[in-house]
Order: structure tokens, then sequence, then C-alpha cells
């Protein structure tokens, strides 16, 4: 039997290669350097510190999706410059590419305005010194839509991108099922306010009266992180400075603060700037959280500010399309500098941990009369979190099922003294009876010697400066003496 023939594959041209319409190319490009919407706002807020702002604010709509605006006191865009303001490629921060070795300004490609135009509306309103009014100019896929129009303005500029990617349903659906954008805008603005401490910023949703950022501008680092971040984390954060100016090294300076071993958070915050510019430096990050990993306890993440100054010609800053990411000369060097002093100055700070007391109120006479008082208001969302006891690992002073006095009846602080328990007994009956009536009482002398002889004096100290540290369960209460840790049976002391 024959073998049937094969036939043979018939040759396929291999496919052309075709030139992309500009449009298309431009949209491509733009859906890189614009992400999200916070993308978009970090872009604009780096445009008005190049413009010496002292004032920005940002007003921000269904999570920039609908709206974003963006307006600072900068020195404005002249009126010459709005027809090419948003066409690719068009930059006031250098002239040709041996500029980017001296780079100051915070951008640099001529690409965020005009990524912008090609995934939302933008509307630009603007004013420069000495004019008796401002212009505004729309601009739609890198052109301008009409010429600019006269309008009343105040000082610097505001650009307001609307309804951004429109034209990328994709894009579009999946950051309206995701998470709002929001807070990352606000944690952006965070992060720019406590770095650029002479400008003051401000950030809000759309619509509404109070501001989710507002800072000021001040002198003190550490006023505007406890401004943006809490006096908690303040008061437990400690200065670092590091540099290095030798020939043979990378030459570099560096300031900061990190956080002590008092600090205790489940997620690291890393802020980091580097000559001005916020960035991620992924192997610095590592290399500082191995060293708390040795100090602190598991669950605990570090607090982390940075602010890093080398000469321009050492950073390289065209290496992402956002600008997120740079490369730095002898980065191992000055990883492992700044490494090595963070140990040693966490090494240094974790001789002693700081506890925070919480004073408790006894005005109260009864339970039942406190429980009244500290009835909270609903919380604004109308959902009303239930608190286990015995699940609480500290509990708030206001709550009754984690107060100590709803099980033991104790005096006033003002009617408390540090002497003896004893002495508190004789003041209460003498308060009762007439003093020149029980002072010759030789029975209540000796009444109260027998319970003095059979008292025990270590508990008695244990009792008297302990600590109430909160619930364990519905019966055990948790006392802290000097270091140690004491269960009470609060049932048995009623």
């Amino acid at each position: 039997m024959e073998d049937e023939a094969i036939p043979a594959p018939i040759p396929k041209e291999p496919p052309k290669i075709l030139r992309l319409e500009e449009c298309v190319v431009n949209r491509i490009a733009a859906g890189e350097v614009i992400q999200r919407p916070v993308s978009a706002v970090k872009e604009l807020i780096e445009n008005s510190l190049d413009a010496d702002s002292t004032s920005i604010s940002v007003v921000v709509k269904d999570g920039g999706l609908k709206l974003i605006q963006v307006s600072d006191d900068g020195h404005g865009i002249c009126y010459e410059d709005l027809p090419i303001l948003c066409e690719r490629h068009t930059t006031s921060k250098l002239s040709k590419f041996e500029d980017l070795q001296s780079i100051r300004s915070m951008g640099f490609r001529g690409e965020a305005l005009a990524s912008m135009t090609y995934v939302g509306h933008v509307t630009v309103t603007t004013i420069t010194m000495g004019q008796l009014h401002g212009y505004r100019a729309t601009y739609r896929d890198g052109l301008m839509v009409d010429e600019p129009k006269a309008c009343a303005a105040v000082k610097g500029t505001q650009i307001m991108i609307e309804n951004l990617f429109y034209n990328m349903a994709a894009r579009r659906k999946t950051l309206q099922n995701s998470a709002d954008d929001y807070p990352k805008i606000v944690d952006l603005i965070s992060r720019f306010a406590i770095h650029h401490t002479h400008v003051s910023f401000s950030c809000r949703k759309h619509g509404a009266g109070r501001a989710d950022v507002h800072t000021i501008a001040t002198s003190s680092r550490l006023d505007a992180i406890r401004s943006v971040y809490g006096v908690s984390i303040a008061r437990n954060l400690m200065n670092i400075e590091v540099s290095d100016t030798g020939p043979l090294n990378s030459v570099f300076k560096m300031d900061g603060f990190i956080s002590n071993s008092n600090y205790i958070a489940k997620k690291i915050t890393m802020v980091l700037f580097i000559n001005d510019r916020l960035v991620d430096c992924g192997a610095l990050k590592r290399a500082i959280e191995i060293v708390y990993t040795a100090t602190l306890p598991k669950a605990s993440k570090p607090f982390i500010y940075m602010s890093i100054i080398l000469p321009p010609e050492h950073v390289d800053l065209n290496i992402h399309p956002t600008k997120r990411e740079v490369s730095l000369l002898n980065q191992e060097f000055v990883i492992e500098k700044i490494q090595s002093v963070v140990g040693s100055k966490l090494r240094s700070s974790n001789e002693s941990r700081t506890f925070q007391e919480k004073t408790m109120d006894f005005s109260s006479s009864s339970p039942t009369a406190t429980s009244k008082d500290s009835i909270k208001e609903p919380s604004p969302s109308g959902i009303k979190s239930q608190k286990v006891p015995h699940k609480m690992v500290r509990t708030d002073t206001l709550d009754p099922s984690g107060r100590l006095h709803a099980y033991m009846q104790m005096k006033p602080p003002g009617n408390s003294e540090r002497g003896s328990c004893l002495s508190s007994v004789r003041s209460s009956i003498r308060q009762r009876r007439n003093p020149s009536e029980t002072a010759d009482l030789t029975s209540i002398q000796e009444l109260v010697n027998e319970i003095d002889n059979d008292c025990h004096p270590g508990l008695l100290d244990i009792v008297r400066n302990s600590t109430y540290t909160g619930m364990v369960d519905e019966i055990f209460a948790l006392l802290q003496h000097n270091t140690h840790l004491y269960l009470v049976n609060v049932i048995n002391l009623r």
C-alpha cells in the first residue's frame, strides 16, 4: 500500500508593517504616562512646584474620573505659549539632551499635559504678573480647540481635567470597579506636603466644605509631619542625617526622620525624595526593613521620611514613563551607608520604651450613671461597631465594659491619697462620726491594728501601685506592676 501524498504547505507572506496613525500613537503613549487619576494629579502638582507656587489646591470628583482641578499661585503661562502648551514634547525645562545631566525641575519631557488631552478634556485658565485679566483655553488631542478667551482670573494657573479616560472604555471600567483613587491622591499630596514645607497644600472632594488635607507653610519639617500624619507619629520620630563627601564614592547628603522602637504600625510608610523629586526605591526600602525587622516586633512596620541630595549628573531620571523610579550612581554604596546609620540610630534608641497611660475618670458613683454619660453619638455612616470585651487588648476609658470601677467601688482621684489604703478607711469612718467620740474607742484601734498585721505588704504594694491595662475577658482584668503583668479576678473583688 503506497503512502498518501502529503500536500506541500502553501507559503504565507509575512505581515506588512504599517505606520500607525499619530492619534493612535499618542493615545498609546498617553496610557503609559497617565495610568490612573493619581498620575495626573502628580504631574500637575509637579508643574505647579516648577512654577514657584506657594499655594496648591486640588479638587477631585468621583476619584478623579469626573473632575481633577489643580490651582496654584505660580508665575502663570504666557499668552504666546498657550497654542503649543499641550503639544507633545513642548517644554520650558530643557532645550537639548545634555540638559538632562543638570536638570533640577520636576518635568522635562513635555508629555504630561499632552497625554492628558488624549484621554480627557483639559481646560487651562492662567494669568501672569502685570496682566489685567487672564485667559482660558480648552484642549483636545494635543491641540487647542479655539482661541484663548479673556476671563477673570486669580494669580497663577488652574488646570481642569474632565471625563478622564472617556475614550478608553477598558481602563475607565477597571478604575470604576476598583477602589476609589481618592485615598491615593490624599496620600500623594500628604507626601508632597511634608517635604515642600514652604508650600501650602489642600485637597478636598468636589462639593465638600472641609478639606481632607490642609497644610500651611512652615519652617519645621516635624511640624509638617505632625499636621499631616498626626501627633502619635510625630512624637515617635528621630532625626537622622547621613553624608559622604569622599572623592572615591558617590557624594550625597541625606536627612530625614525615622520611627523609634515605640512606634507600632502594620504597614510601612516610606516617603522618599531624591533631589526634591518623589520617587520609589525598592532596594533602599528593603534594606531599611531588614534593620527594623531585627529590632521591632514582627507586626510593626516603620515610618520613614528621607530626602537625599546628589549631584544631578549622578541621577538618571529618564528610565520610567511616570518618572517614579530613578537610577543612582554607586547606588549600592549609598544604600549601605544609609542602612548602617539607620541601624546604629535605631539600636541606640531601643534601650527603653515608653508606654502611654490612660487616665481614668472615677467621678461617677455608680456604673449605671457612667454608662449613661458615656453614650456616644452614632457614626455618620449609621453603622454601630460592636465591641466584644474579651477580644479587646486595650479598652476605652469611656466604655463601661472596659472600666475597672464597673466591678470595684473606687474613690474619686481627688479623695484618694498616696498614703495607706487603711488611712482612707479611717478618714471615711471619721466623716460619719464625731471625731471626739471615735478618738478614744480602743476597739476601733485594735481592729485597725489587726488588719494592718494581717495584710500582705507585697500584695498591698502591687494593688496600690499597679496600672490598669484592660479586660482580658468577662472575669479577669490585666494589671501591670513594674515589669510584671497580673491577672485579677474582678468578680471576687466585689
